[in-house]
């Protein structure tokens, strides 16, 4: 059979799958399948603009009381109805960018070790265990933060930093357990499984000709995985870390019983903060009249956008990232 007649009969056969009635898909599955998956995504599509426009228009008499000028004012005083996210919107930032330069390092070398370095059965023992970590509800480690964490960051790990590094602002002042930095390592602890696990598969499912070719240049082991296999896998990895970032961004419970919850801005990190969520859970249920409601919808509203704006920076980062390796 030559291809000229192989290529007729696969137009014939398209064109008498085209003509097969609705019923008839149905019945294959092909139309119940691209039915349900298309719902699926639209779902997705649905909440996420149902929520914002809940914030939005719940939102209302805070937004044309205060303006833009709600995002950089420093004061919070729900008795005289004047309400300023700037505390609030640097303490989550701070925060969550402190707790991503602690995690990271931690996180893709206990990647690495366990994908590149350690038995199999060691690491499958101790992926379970990393996941295990990130199932953990995260009251539990707001009560590890405050009875274990602060009383060892006030006697070992503060004392030598303010002694090395005591002349940057960042390290100056009195600390009294909750402050930015103790939530920050919270939050490291609490994001660290997520880096670990993902970036462990993504560094799984880099094909072995990556290692194979460079061992075969008599590349050492380290050099094989720092050199052909990390990079081979930098999307995945960078994915893991923005995931662990919106966890960041949004964590309640955990930050709000160790971070302090004093809505100022302070330079130090050894000094006591807020966060947009812990503030939210924390006035939401006392808040009485409908400004301050507003007020404290329109802080979820700042933390939705913000969200939102690190999502599309990371798919943009990914994509020039995506573009870069084909034009190479």
């Amino acid at each position: 059979m030559t291809t000229t007649e192989t290529s007729s009969e696969m137009v014939a056969q398209r064109a008498g799958a085209m003509k097969l009635s609705f019923t008839e898909r149905l019945r294959k599955g092909d139309e119940a399948a691209y039915l349900i998956t298309i719902c699926a995504a639209l779902t997705v599509v649905l909440i996420t603009g149902l929520l914002a426009q809940h914030l939005w228009v719940n939102s209302a008499l805070s937004r044309h009381q205060s303006g833009w000028h709600f995002l950089w004012s420093s004061d919070w005083d729900p008795g005289s109805e004047i309400f300023g996210a700037l505390p609030f919107i640097y303490g989550t930032l701070v925060t969550s960018v402190l707790s991503l330069a602690i995690a990271i390092p931690i996180g893709l070398g206990a990647a690495i070790f366990l994908a590149e370095m350690a038995p199999r059965s060691v690491s499958d023992v101790l992926t379970f265990l990393v996941e295990l970590l990130a199932a953990v509800p995260s009251v539990i480690f707001g009560l590890l933060g405050i009875f274990v964490l602060v009383p060892i960051l006030s006697n070992y790990v503060v004392p030598p930093l303010r002694a090395l590094f005591g002349w940057l602002p960042i390290f100056q002042g009195a600390f009294y357990g909750v402050s930015y930095f103790s939530a920050s390592v919270v939050l490291a602890i609490m994001i660290v499984p997520f880096i670990v696990s993902i970036s462990r598969e993504v560094l799984l499912s880099v094909p072995a000709s990556q290692r194979e070719a460079m061992m075969a240049l008599g590349a050492t082991k380290w050099d094989v995985t720092w050199r052909a296999v990390v990079p081979y896998a930098s999307r995945g990895i960078m994915g893991s870390v923005f995931l662990a970032l919106a966890r960041a961004l949004g964590e309640t419970m955990a930050v709000t019983m160790v971070i302090g919850n004093v809505p100022d801005v302070h330079l130090s990190l050894l000094a006591p903060g807020y966060t947009i969520a812990s503030v939210i859970a924390n006035e939401f249920t006392e808040a009485t009249g409908d400004l301050y409601i507003h007020a404290l919808i329109e802080l979820g509203l700042v933390l939705f956008v913000t969200t939102m704006l690190i999502n599309a920076a990371a798919r943009l980062l990914m994509l020039r990232f995506k573009v870069q390796e084909v034009n190479a």
